[in-house]
């Protein structure tokens, strides 16, 4: 199996704050990853570092063996320009937890801007294809909605579906049912395990133990922006080795 993503002794400081402490993970292509730990610990930043829209003070990540965001060359790094940067991004779906979606544009426009501005493809095609993804999560009847009138569990599948849009090589998912009312967050999750039986590579930040004991190949729990533990799910969240995890399930199970 190949490895997706690795991570390679990253680290992050805000100030005196580090966020992010010699952080080492790989994900394999194909494997679903879910990162849990308390608010604070660093789950957020390290998405951000993976497609560098937050660029890692040491260490790299590289995706598909290609360095993100920067070029080694004996042992150092040095950042790339920024059209470079943003063609690697478009190689990474990322869905935020407040949806992002342009209020302006209807569903359709949402979903194909990115392929057909960043990718160059054909807008005939990219509608095509637009359309297939809203059926795939359930909303083949809303592309020409705004965003405005959908629930918040719909956007978030209109995001879902804009992410896949650019068929990306991983797609990294930030907390994303945190901003739902309760009843909506099962729609967005039975979307994501559709995806993740499907065979897509995915890291999925989020609180939601019961879909990373279903869904997750691998459970990472991050606490004060180092990796505690991480395994299968029924070695993390069955049997933890650290009681620092045991008392995180306490609280959110």
């Amino acid at each position: 199996m190949s490895a997706a993503m690795e991570i390679r002794d990253v680290s992050k400081s805000y100030g005196a704050h580090r966020v992010l402490d010699r952080i080492r993970l790989t994900i394999h292509s194909g494997q679903v990853a879910v990162v849990i730990g308390p608010s604070g610990s660093g789950k957020s930043t390290l998405l951000r570092t993976i497609n560098h829209l937050e660029p890692a003070d040491t260490g790299y990540v590289s995706v598909h063996g290609e360095p993100m965001g920067v070029r080694v060359h004996r042992d150092r790094l040095k950042e790339l320009g920024e059209s470079a940067i943003l063609r690697q991004r478009s190689r990474i779906g990322f869905v935020f937890q407040d949806f992002n979606l342009f209020d302006h544009l209807s569903v359709l426009d949402n979903i194909i801007e990115a392929p057909v501005v960043t990718k160059g493809k054909p807008k005939a095609q990219a509608k095509k294809h637009a359309h297939e993804l809203l059926a795939r999560v359930g909303l083949a009847d809303k592309a020409g909605t705004y965003p405005r009138r959908l629930s918040g569990g719909q956007q978030q599948r209109v995001a879902i579906a804009r992410a896949l849009a650019l068929e990306p090589e991983l797609i990294l998912f930030d907390e994303p049912t945190s901003a739902l009312d309760p009843e909506l967050v099962g729609e967005v999750l039975t979307v994501l395990k559709d995806l993740a039986a499907s065979g897509t590579t995915m890291i999925v930040v989020t609180h939601e133990i019961a879909f990373a004991r279903e869904a997750a190949d691998l459970v990472v729990f991050l606490d004060e922006g180092r990796i505690v533990e991480q395994g299968p799910p029924e070695a993390v969240l069955d049997n933890p080795g650290h009681e620092r995890i045991r008392e995180f399930l306490r609280r959110v199970a």
